[in-house]
């Protein structure tokens, strides 16, 4: 049964595991969650769960996988929001990591992107029951209303969103803090955008605002 190939998820998830490893590396002080590969460990074990299926394929009797991949989608959103909330607290407080521009930018810059990266999961994984669910058309009511959604005559006979799609949602709320060309509908799409826009205000606003004063 073709349903959605996971190769956009384990490019957009493993290039950030990438950067992730490659901060650690060449920028060693930055201030991190847990243990030094805490976050890259979790990351490759989310990644292993979420490619486990054949690649272009999402077969029902590998129930196991839904629910292993939901919690370490849920660990991944809690670590971005742990790791947001630590740069909040080391740059109010005044720690010395927050003195050094340039590792205040990659640290800022990471968890912008992991929160962009986490988020998008969160959506792609939950709407509507998840990508089989889409693919079954098992929800009569959607939870994000896309543009295709609302215009059917700017996408063809059957059209679903994709990973891609949910990307660029989780891009999008990041950078204009609100809804743009998707519209969530149920109660929860609603409260976790308001949740990422918030958390996105707030790191972008405290690390250029003390970026800016160091340069200065």
């Amino acid at each position: 049964m073709f349903v959605e190939p996971r190769w956009p998820v384990a490019l957009a998830v493993g290039g950030y595991l990438v950067l992730v490893v490659v901060a650690r590396v060449f920028v060693p002080d930055r201030p991190t969650l847990g243990t030094r590969w805490l976050v890259s460990g979790l990351i490759v074990l989310l990644l292993a769960a979420l490619v486990a299926a054949d690649p272009t394929r999402i077969e029902a009797r590998r129930h196991w996988l839904r629910p292993l991949a939901g919690v370490l989608i849920f660990s991944f959103v809690a670590v971005a929001l742990s790791s947001t909330a630590i740069l909040v607290s080391d740059l109010v407080r005044g720690e010395e990591v927050t003195e050094q521009a340039s590792t205040l930018l990659v640290s800022g810059a990471l968890i912008w992107l992991g929160n962009v990266v986490a988020f998008s999961l969160l959506y792609w994984f939950f709407d509507s029951g998840g990508p089989l669910a889409r693919y079954r058309g098992d929800h009569e009511y959607r939870d994000f209303a896309f543009t295709q959604h609302m215009s059917p005559e700017l996408a063809p006979p059957g059209w679903r969103p994709r990973y891609v799609d949910y990307l660029v949602l989780g891009l999008t709320t990041n950078t204009a803090f609100s809804p743009t060309d998707v519209m969530p509908v149920a109660v929860w799409a609603k409260l976790t955008m308001a949740l990422q826009s918030l958390i996105a205000l707030t790191v972008v606003g405290l690390v250029i605002a003390r970026a800016v004063s160091l340069f200065a």
